[in-house]
C-alpha cells in the first residue's frame, strides 16, 4: 500500500477521543508556537488545522511582509479581520491567528462569540531564540530587533490576558507536549471540549 493511500492514513492516524464544539483561536506572539502547536493540536483531535496568515497569503497571492510592504499594516489588519470571522464561521477547528490579530476589538469579539481564545503564553527569550534568525517577521525589521520585539511583548501581554484559555509555554517543552497541555486545558472546559 502506498502512503497516500486513504486507508493506510486512517490506520495510523488515533482515533479522537474528544469531540471539539468550537473553534480554538491560538493567540499569542511571534513564535510563540501558534503554528507548530495548532497543527499538533489539530492532528491530535482529529480536527482541521486553519492559519489567518496561510489564507491571507493563498488570497492575495503574497507572503504576510510582502502585503505589509506593498499594502500597509491597516490594510492587511482588515483582511486579517475578514479571514478570521469567514474561518469562525464556516469550519470548527484549531485555529492559528497572527501576533497581532488578537489585538483588534473585532476579532476578539468574533472569537468569543464564534469560538473560544487560548494564549500560548511564551516568555520574552523564548520568543527571541525562535525569531531572532528569521526575516519573514515584518514588524521586527528594524534597527533593533530585540529591543522591537520587547516592546511589541510588553504592550500585547496585557491584551492576550483576555483570552479565556492561558497554556504557559516553556523552552523544555517539544510541540508534542505543549500540544498535550494545551489539550488538557481545554478539556477543562466541556463547552469546548467534549470527551467522548
Amino acid at each position: 500500500m502506498s502512503e497516500n493511500d486513504p486507508s493506510t492514513a486512517d490506520i495510523r492516524r488515533p482515533a479522537p477521543r474528544y469531540r471539539l464544539k468550537k473553534t480554538v483561536a491560538l493567540v499569542g506572539m511571534m513564535g510563540a508556537g501558534k503554528t507548530a502547536v495548532g497543527r499538533a493540536v489539530a492532528l491530535k483531535l482529529g480536527v482541521p488545522f486553519l492559519d489567518s496568515d496561510a489564507e491571507i497569503e493563498a488570497a492575495a497571492n503574497l507572503s504576510v511582509p510582502e502585503i505589509f510592504q506593498r499594502d500597509g499594516e491597516a490594510f492587511f489588519r482588515k483582511r486579517e479581520a475578514e479571514v478570521i470571522r469567514r474561518l469562525l464561521e464556516t469550519r470548527t477547528g484549531i485555529l492559528s491567528t497572527g501576533g497581532g490579530a488578537y489585538l483588534a476589538q473585532t476579532n476578539r469579539d468574533n472569537i468569543a462569540q464564534k469560538g473560544v481564545a487560548l494564549w500560548l503564553d511564551a516568555p520574552l527569550d523564548l520568543l527571541w531564540s525562535r525569531v531572532r534568525h528569521k526575516d519573514t517577521r515584518p514588524l521586527l525589521r528594524t534597527a533593533d530587533p530585540r529591543a522591537t520585539l520587547a516592546e511589541i511583548f510588553a504592550a500585547r501581554t496585557p491584551v492576550y490576558r483576555l483570552a479565556e484559555v492561558h497554556v504557559p509555554c516553556a523552552p523544555d517543552l517539544s510541540i508534542e507536549q505543549t500540544a498535550q497541555r494545551v489539550i488538557e486545558a481545554l478539556a477543562t472546559r466541556p463547552d469546548v471540549l467534549e470527551k467522548i
